[in-house]
C-alpha cells in the first residue's frame, strides 16, 4: 500500500488498520504531513503495520521494486491517459500479479488525490463504484474497501501469470535515458518537458516488459547516448 501525500492521522491510521484486518503489511507513505505521520503512528489495532511504515521521498522510490502499480482515482471530470478498471475487475488483475511479484496499490492525497506526476509511474488504474452524487470516498474507507475485494476470495481461485515482468525502478531508468537521449537530440521542447516526460512515462509502462527486455532497452539507450556524445 503506497499513500502519496497524506495529511490526516486518521486516515492513515484506519488505512494501517484495514491493512492489518485484511492481511497486509507493507505499508509506504510518500511525503506525509510529519504531524499527521507521528500521530497516525499510535493508531489503534494497526501498530505493527505502522511501525514497518516506510517514509518514502517520492512515489518512484515508493513502487521501485514493484512489477506492477495500480493508481486509484475517483474520477469524476479528470481526462485520463490510462486504462481504468472498476474495482472487481481490477482486484482480479492485481491477484493473479501478488503470485508472481510486489504490486503498489496507490492512493492520492485526501484533498487532490494522485497529482498527474504521480500517475505516470502507474500501469492502469482503478476505481470504486460509487453513487454519482459522492464519487469520492474517504481515504481510509477507500482502502478498507480495495482490500476487502483483494482478499475476499481464495488465494487458489486465480491461477499464477508465467511472465516475469521488470520492476518500477527498472521501467523509470529506462524512461529517464529516453528523455536524456530526446533532450540531447533535440526532439524535446523545453516549453513541454514535463508533459513529455509524463507522456514517456506512460508509453514505456504500456511496454510490459519482461526483466530482459528491460536489460536490453537500457543498453540500447545507453550505447545511443554515448553514440550522440562522441
Amino acid at each position: 500500500m503506497v499513500l502519496a501525500s497524506p495529511r490526516n492521522p486518521l486516515n492513515i491510521g484506519a488505512a494501517a488498520r484495514a491493512m492489518s484486518n485484511f492481511g497486509f503489511s507493507q505499508l509506504r507513505v510518500v511525503n506525509p504531513y510529519e504531524v499527521a505521520f507521528r500521530e497516525a503512528r499510535s493508531a489503534i489495532g494497526a501498530g505493527a503495520v505502522m511501525e514497518a511504515a516506510v517514509d518514502c521521498r517520492s512515489v518512484a522510490e515508493a513502487v521501485a521494486d514493484c512489477t506492477l502499480v495500480v493508481g486509484t482515482t475517483a474520477l469524476g471530470h479528470r481526462e485520463l491517459q490510462h486504462r481504468l478498471w472498476r474495482l472487481p475487475y481490477g482486484a482480479r488483475l492485481i491477484r493473479r500479479r501478488l503470485a508472481q511479484g510486489s504490486v503498489a496499490l496507490l492512493f492520492g492525497s485526501e484533498k487532490y488525490g494522485l497529482s498527474n506526476d504521480d500517475l505516470g509511474h502507474c500501469h492502469w488504474l482503478m476505481r470504486i463504484p460509487t453513487g454519482t452524487e459522492h464519487e469520492s470516498m474517504n481515504l481510509g474507507q477507500a482502502v478498507a474497501v480495495c482490500l476487502y475485494e483483494l482478499a475476499r476470495e481464495p488465494e487458489g481461485a486465480v491461477r499464477p501469470e508465467r511472465k516475469r515482468h521488470a520492476a518500477a525502478a527498472e521501467l523509470e531508468r529506462i524512461t529517464e535515458l529516453l528523455a536524456e537521449l530526446l533532450r540531447e537530440s533535440g526532439y524535446v521542447n523545453p516549453r513541454t518537458a514535463v508533459s513529455t516526460l509524463e507522456k514517456l512515462r506512460r508509453l514505456v509502462r504500456r511496454l510490459d516488459l519482461s526483466p530482459r527486455d528491460a536489460e536490453i532497452w537500457l543498453g540500447m539507450l545507453r550505447q545511443l547516448l554515448w553514440k550522440q556524445r562522441a
